[in-house]
C-alpha cells in the first residue's frame, strides 16, 4: 500500500510538472525558458561576477542556485565568486526551482589565470655537443645520464647519452611507421609517447627492453611528457596536459592552460620540477612555467639568442629545427635544454628578467 500511495504521488508531481510546461506554450526546454546572464565570458580565477537569470516567460521562481563542478557558489548581492581550483574551459550551471520542481539551465565561460606571467631569461652556464641528426623531442636525467627520444618517421629512437662528450651510450630504434615523442623516468621505467599513432611504449630504464606497449584514452595526439613521483603528465597539442596513472597509463583527468587573457594550446615538451610543469612553447624560442596544480601559466622563459648560437648541419631545416627537449640536473640546480638537430645542448640557470 506504501508503494502504491509512492507511485501516486510521484506520477501525481510529474503530470503537475508537464502540466506546467503545457502553461508555459507547450516549452519543456529549460533553456527556452529561462537563461544564465553572465557579466563577462571571460573570468579570472577568484574573479567576483555579476550574474542574473532571464526569464523569458515571468514564471515564478522559488529559488536558485549556481553549481561549478557539483559546488555550490554563494550568491553575494547580484555576484558570485569564481574560484575554482582549475583553468580553462567551464561550465556553470543554475538550478531553478519552480512548482516543487527544479531544472536546470548552464552557461560554458573560460576561467583564466588571476595574474599576467612573469618574464624570465637565462644564463648559459654551460654548452656541451649534441647529435645533430637528432630530431630531438624530449629529454630527461637520471642517475646522471641523460635520456633523449627523437622523432620522424624512420628517424625514431630512445637513447642514453653522456651529457658532456654527446657520446650516445644506447640506443634503440622504433618502427620506421611511428613518430616518436617525448619520454620520462619513473620507478625504473621509461615511458615514451608517439605523435599520431595512438600508443605510447613502456621500457625498462636499465637495458631499455620494452615491457609494454599502451594505447591514449581521450587525449588526441602524444607530444610531451612528465612525472611528479606518482602520476605523469602528458600534452597532446591542445589546451590539456593530461594526467596518466602510471601503471595502468589511463588517463585520470586533465588541467588546462591559461593565462590571464586567454586559454592556450602550444605546450610540446615537458619537464616537472617542484609543483611547475616546464613546457617548450611549439616552434617558438620560449617555454612556460605552468602551475601543475591549476594550469595557470605563471612564467615565458624568453630562449630568443639562443638558437644563434647552433651551427646548421646538413640535417637543418629552417621551420623545423627549433628549440626542444628540456630537462632538469636536481643535483646542479640546472636546466638542460636543446633543440631538434641542434648541435649544442646548452646548460642554463633561469631568472626573473630586470
Amino acid at each position: 500500500m506504501k508503494h502504491a500511495l509512492e507511485t501516486m504521488i510521484k506520477l501525481a508531481s510529474i503530470f503537475g510538472f508537464l502540466l506546467f510546461f503545457l502553461g508555459c506554450g507547450g516549452e519543456t526546454d529549460p533553456a527556452k525558458l529561462f537563461s544564465i546572464d553572465l557579466e563577462n565570458n571571460n573570468i579570472q580565477q577568484n574573479q567576483k561576477v555579476g550574474v542574473a537569470i532571464k526569464n523569458k516567460k515571468d514564471l515564478e521562481i522559488s529559488s536558485i542556485k549556481y553549481v561549478l563542478e557539483g559546488r555550490e557558489l554563494p550568491l553575494e548581492g547580484n555576484q558570485i565568486t569564481m574560484d575554482s581550483k582549475t583553468l580553462g574551459n567551464k561550465t556553470l550551471v543554475a538550478q531553478i526551482e519552480i512548482e516543487g520542481q527544479t531544472v536546470e539551465i548552464k552557461e560554458d565561460f573560460r576561467l583564466l589565470a588571476a595574474q599576467a606571467p612573469e618574464i624570465y631569461t637565462y644564463e648559459i652556464v654551460n654548452t656541451y655537443p649534441h647529435d645533430p641528426t637528432a630530431y630531438t623531442q624530449g629529454l630527461e636525467f637520471h642517475d646522471g645520464t641523460l635520456y633523449e627520444s627523437t622523432g620522424k618517421k624512420g628517424g625514431s629512437t630512445v637513447r642514453k647519452v653522456n651529457f658532456e662528450t654527446g657520446e650516445v651510450l644506447q640506443k634503440i630504434d622504433l618502427d620506421q611507421t611511428v613518430f616518436g615523442e617525448g619520454i620520462t623516468l619513473l620507478n625504473d621505467r621509461l615511458y615514451q609517447l608517439t605523435w599520431q599513432s595512438g600508443m605510447g611504449y613502456v621500457y625498462h630504464t636499465s637495458n631499455l627492453e620494452k615491457i609494454k606497449d599502451f594505447s591514449y584514452g581521450e587525449s588526441r595526439e602524444g607530444w610531451g611528457l612528465c612525472n611528479d613521483g606518482k602520476k605523469l603528465y602528458k600534452s597532446d597539442g591542445t589546451e590539456k596536459i593530461w594526467f596518466l596513472d602510471p601503471e595502468s597509463l589511463e588517463e585520470m583527468g586533465h588541467i588546462e592552460t591559461a593565462t590571464n587573457k586567454s586559454i592556450f594550446n602550444k605546450a610540446n615538451e615537458l619537464e616537472y620540477v617542484d609543483g611547475k610543469i616546464y613546457a617548450n612553447v611549439y616552434q617558438k624560442e620560449s617555454m612556460m612555467i605552468i602551475d601543475a596544480t591549476s594550469g595557470a601559466i605563471e612564467g615565458v622563459i624568453n630562449f630568443g639568442g639562443l638558437k644563434s648560437k647552433v651551427n646548421k648541419g646538413p640535417n637543418w631545416d629552417e621551420t623545423n629545427s627549433v628549440l626542444n627537449g628540456v630537462a632538469y640536473h636536481k643535483e646542479r640546480g640546472t636546466f638542460f635544454v636543446t633543440g631538434k638537430n641542434w648541435d649544442k645542448l646548452f646548460e642554463v640557470h633561469i631568472r626573473k628578467k630586470d
